[in-house]
């Protein structure tokens, strides 16, 4: 469901808001930001006088399904009608547009108000629990447009989480104890619930798929990118995953996958799933994690709702601190988008390997990422935390190890520029999972947001340093 914003415009009559058109070219304005955003926008029918015409209002937006309250001064605004929006439990904006003028009486009179509304939410309103965000400035003003798109990006990854269900199919991977979550303390942090799904439904699933839609799957796959060294019944069972996996998600509703995805299927039918995994985020943009990954799921639902696109779900994998790079990497799963031209579809080189048989059981994607900028998001703790930066993917020496790969530096956040040391330093002490989500584009600042309408804990950069960690954050 997309987010709803619910506006109430509000004003003294002795102010004029109407004379100068406020109102009308800020619903203009919010138009297109929502509209870009996938959001909808229902008003309240009455501009408030007091509190209880401001509950009125309130209550007709949140009838309407609001989950977020833009409060628009267009003049002078009464402190009851702020105060009464702020007691309710809705994440709350407050939009202030400047003066028309400087000469003469005092038109609208909307800074002090906007100064106003903002310390009387501070009184009643646990701001670390519910946040209110201001804004100031004229609707054609792109400082303005940058910050209140940035919520409503935000907001809606707030929204693409409720009631979120997630299917864990097979459950986690053996022994893979840090990526388990408490799944009450998942629901109240974010709405996002984990449903159990037996493998054997998957298995059973892709059995009882017909030999023409695998193959027109196969040649889907093999249309886009390079089959190399991958016999046809691989790839016919990375077609059957892929099909009997999106049934799943049709069937029952499901935001997204975590997925199990060895050592039962290598038993059973016989392969690895890493080359549906990134057919379906590239082709349904589904978001999907590894191992029973409920948090990366999480992660790539949030990550889809902030960029448009889902990212690769990686690991930290090598780190050269003397040369201020990390690789991240992951040997299955990742959207070939994030490739450009060069995926292939190749054998997964550690399923086999070792045996008389070799690497021969199961197909991933292999690609470089091209060079530019990107960020590494991780929600954490049961949703109850987040963990991101923004970096620059840089090529250099060697690729890479096989899979879906590159090479970061580069590393800053809002507390400015970081070093590799810092970044590894930081995922070891905050005992971070091992799966991060990295996303071309710099979204550091909507994630951030994202995670302050959440009241998650922001989990810091922590500085390089040659001492013992005093203890976990």
């Amino acid at each position: 469901m997309p987010l709803t914003i619910g506006l109430i415009k509000a004003s003294l009559p002795s102010y004029f808001p109407e004379r100068h058109g406020v109102f009308e070219a800020a619903r203009a304005a919010l138009d297109e930001i929502a509209n870009a955003c996938g959001a909808r926008i229902v008003e309240a029918p009455e501009v408030p006088l007091d509190g209880a015409q401001a509950q009125r209002a309130l209550d007709h937006c949140r009838g309407q399904g609001a989950e977020f309250i833009l409060l628009l001064h267009g003049g002078f605004t009464m402190g009851d009608v702020a105060r009464q929006i702020a007691l309710s439990d809705l994440p709350m904006g407050v939009w202030a547009t400047p003066e028309p003028g400087h000469d003469g009486d005092i038109q609208l009179n909307n800074f002090v108000s906007l100064n106003m509304s903002l310390s009387i939410a501070r009184g009643v309103r646990d701001l670390r629990r519910a946040p209110v965000q201001w804004y100031f400035g004229a609707p054609d003003d792109a400082a303005l447009r940058a910050r209140l798109s940035r919520s409503l990006r935000a907001l809606s990854a707030r929204a693409a989480l409720r009631d979120a269900r997630i299917g864990v199919i097979g459950g986690l991977a053996p022994t893979f104890y840090n990526m388990a979550v408490t799944p009450d303390t998942l629901k109240r942090a974010t709405g996002a619930e984990p449903v159990h799904v037996d493998i054997h439904r998957l298995t059973a699933g892709m059995t009882e798929q017909g030999g023409e839609p695998v193959a027109q799957e196969v040649a889907a796959m093999a249309a886009r990118a390079e089959v190399r060294g991958v016999s046809d019944a691989q790839m016919a069972l990375t077609a059957r995953a892929a099909l009997a996996m999106r049934e799943i998600v049709e069937q029952d509703g499901f935001a997204g996958l975590a997925v199990s995805d060895w050592p039962a299927l290598q038993e059973d039918p016989g392969m690895h799933p890493g080359a549906a995994f990134s057919w379906l985020e590239e082709v349904d943009n589904l978001p999907l994690a590894s191992e029973g990954d409920v948090l990366g799921t999480v992660t790539q639902i949030v990550t889809r709702a902030l960029t448009g696109r889902v990212g690769s779900l990686l690991d930290m994998t090598s780190p050269q601190l003397s040369q201020d790079r990390i690789l991240m990497w992951h040997g299955g799963g990742g959207p070939l988008y994030m490739g450009g031209d060069a995926a292939a579809w190749i054998n997964h080189p550690m399923i086999g390997r070792g045996t008389a048989e070799g690497p021969r059981f199961g197909a991933i994607a292999d690609f470089v990422f091209p060079d530019g900028p990107h960020t590494v998001l991780r929600v954490a703790r049961s949703g109850t935390a987040a963990f991101g930066f923004e970096t620059e993917v840089r090529a250099g020496g060697e690729s890479g190890f096989t899979g879906c790969r590159g090479w970061v530096t580069d590393f800053r956040t809002s507390r400015g520029a970081h070093t590799a040391g810092d970044i590894v330093t930081s995922v070891m002490e905050h005992g971070l999972d091992h799966h991060f989500v990295l996303v071309p584009g710099h979204f550091a600042s909507d994630f951030r947001e994202f995670a302050t309408w959440m009241a998650m804990e922001p989990l810091e950069i922590i500085a390089e340093h040659d001492g013992l960690a005093t203890g976990f954050s």
